[in-house]
């Protein structure tokens, strides 16, 4: 099942094009993509039934998820980007946070700050489906609402400034939360924990990796997560980049306004952002 934000319209993806909620559910769901989390378990067995829809322009599509109440992220969650980072691989979770006020959708103009050293990181974003607190890792994806393609916008200077890092403001600038295109059931996929994802700047790739590539795999990044609060129907969490980043190149090389950065997660889709 795929579910998306269409003109911040609550909307089903199917193979005849996108179908309102609201409409085709006679007022039993509202219109509002945020709001469906709150009875995920309900909206899965009507959606089930569902069909119908209209041919749409994807360029319509805003983030699957627009409003959560937490974000979170987690970093060096890949051996690779950990070294070129120059890291060891990490024995426990480094988690920090996204603000919610930087989550955009999955294409349009992603504005660079004035001063600063911008950064890619493709990522998996997880969507909590139903409320995790406690949650053993063997019943982690039981949780889990769906999953959508992410880029982990990192400004360096910033991230890297001070004392100690400010990774949450380093990457929470206007726009620097993509997600979408539409949000993706696990069901979907042949096996949730394997997914590939990849990430071009003006048609070059940059970075390629699997998620049985990360160091902490979804289920047990929500199993640590829920033993220090609980995670809310429509929470995202950004799993990790792999390799490839800018910042580990020689020289480093940093995104510039008119640069297209393109994010594809596979049995998801792809998002397109043209930096200004």
């Amino acid at each position: 099942m795929r579910v998306a934000n269409l003109d911040g319209r609550l909307v089903l993806l199917t193979g005849s094009g996108a179908l309102d909620v609201e409409r085709a559910s006679g007022g039993r769901f509202g219109p509002d993509p945020q709001g469906v989390f709150d009875r995920w378990a309900e909206f899965v067995s009507w959606a089930d039934t569902a069909t119908g829809g209209a041919p749409y322009d994807p360029a319509r599509l805003g983030p699957p998820v627009p409003a959560p109440r937490q974000v979170f992220a987690i970093g060096m969650n890949y051996r690779a980007h950990a070294a070129e980072a120059g890291f060891e691989t990490p024995d426990r979770l480094t988690v920090f946070t996204k603000f919610p006020s930087c989550v955009t959708g999955p294409y349009g103009t992603i504005p660079l700050p004035a001063r600063g050293h911008t950064d890619w990181e493709v990522e998996l974003v997880v969507v909590i489906g139903v409320t995790a607190r406690h949650v053993r890792a063997e019943d982690a994806w039981k949780h889990v609402a769906g999953l959508a393609a992410g880029q982990d916008l990192s400004e360096r200077i910033g991230q890297l400034a001070g004392p100690a890092p400010q990774f949450s403001l380093g990457k929470s600038h206007p726009g620097f939360g993509p997600i979408g295109p539409c949000l993706v059931t696990p069901d979907s996929f042949d096996d949730p924990d394997d997914i590939e994802l990849a990430c071009t700047v003006n048609s070059e790739r940059v970075q390629h990796g699997r998620t049985s590539d990360l160091v902490f795999p979804v289920p047990r990044l929500i199993a640590e997560l829920s033993e220090t609060l609980p995670l809310l129907p429509g929470d995202l969490i950004f799993t990790g980049t792999p390799a490839g980043v800018g910042m580990g190149r020689t020289p480093p090389r940093w995104l510039a306004p008119g640069d297209e950065l393109v994010t594809r997660v596979t049995g998801v889709g792809e998002m397109r952002h043209l930096l200004g």
